[in-house]
């Protein structure tokens, strides 16, 4: 389906508005919750800019690694089962590698202003 507004526009031009009209407008605890709730909408808009590229991303990873097919819920059960039976561990070619970029991805939706996260950044460019 290809109707615009996207979910992406949608949630961004709501968390914008309740950031940039409602905010101003009032105080004390209901401030906070509105912090929260805007927090919640731009969470969600990063999840879906990102989520199908890292997805993607991550399932090559784990399919290269562990010479298997599946989704990417199947791929990491199956990395975490060789973890836990010490099937593999970080002197494994590529895991080391593999949770580090996932570990990235993970960041750039959940706290991208994280000051680690963008020291990170800096090195990769």
């Amino acid at each position: 389906m290809q109707d615009e507004p996207t979910p992406i526009e949608l949630t961004k031009s709501v968390a914008d508005f309740l950031r940039n009209d409602i905010t101003p407008l009032i105080s004390g605890h209901q401030a906070f919750k509105l912090r929260v709730a805007v927090n919640i909408l731009d969470l969600v808009t990063r999840q879906l800019t990102r989520e199908e590229g890292s997805d993607a991303a991550e399932v090559v990873r784990l399919r290269a690694l562990l010479g298997m097919d599946g989704s990417v819920t199947e791929l990491n059960h199956a990395l975490a089962e060789r973890i836990a039976n010490d099937e593999v561990d970080l002197a494994t070619p590529g895991l080391a590698e593999h949770l580090w970029a996932t570990t990235m991805d993970k960041l750039a939706v959940d706290q991208p202003n994280y000051a680690s996260y963008k020291r990170e950044l800096g090195r990769d460019s």
